[in-house]
């Protein structure tokens, strides 16, 4: 049976974690990094496919680079996070499923199939950007995920072989708590669930 967490881990992750849009001049070190994918990719995704890949924005010219591609409200935010992170997904992930899944011809399940290559994707590289928010917590960073860019600059800056999608960016470093604004309301559980 597994242990649950305390409640100080809970708050550090859930309750007491929040996007962050100012930060402290402190480098994010690429250890750090690596530590949070590292626990990320240890998450689960269907059949293993684990389509997310990540490229961290963090020189001068990388940052030069995202600039067009980012709307006005989030422009002087990611230019001042210590890193910003590119969470794409692999077009391609399901030619990794001999080494991935080899327990099965999961490759077959993918291979010439759009639609299913296009939402599993999606879909489980959405799972593991939110594993890696997760991840990057737990190790004591900030997180500011975010969408309001333009999808299509990035990919063309960052992924001009068409083979990676962006999904979203997460601004990462040691928030400095200033303008952080009132935590907007959640949904009850009975506003948002049922019990069958």
């Amino acid at each position: 049976m597994s242990e649950r967490v305390d409640e100080a881990a809970l708050d550090l992750l859930f309750r007491n974690a929040r996007t962050h849009n100012s930060w402290h001049g402190e480098p994010v070190p690429d250890a750090v990094l690596r530590q949070a994918y590292d626990l990320a990719r240890m998450a689960p995704t269907s059949a293993n496919c684990s389509p997310m890949r990540i490229v961290f924005v963090r020189s001068a010219a990388a940052k030069q680079r995202l600039r067009p591609a980012l709307s006005q409200g989030n422009l002087a935010k990611t230019m001042k996070a210590p890193v910003t992170a590119i969470i794409a997904h692999d077009m391609e992930f399901y030619e990794l499923l001999p080494r991935l899944f080899p327990q099965a011809d999961a490759r077959s399940w993918f291979a010439g199939k759009e639609e299913t290559i296009r939402v599993t994707a999606c879909r489980n590289g959405s799972l593991q950007g939110a594993y890696f928010i997760i991840a990057a917590r737990a190790l004591g960073l900030d997180c500011g995920p975010m969408s309001g860019f333009d999808n299509a600059k990035v990919d063309a800056a960052f992924f001009p072989d068409g083979c990676f999608k962006s999904n979203f960016l997460i601004n990462l470093g040691y928030g400095d708590g200033n303008n952080l604004r009132p935590r907007n309301p959640r949904l009850d559980f009975a506003e948002a669930c049922a019990i069958l």
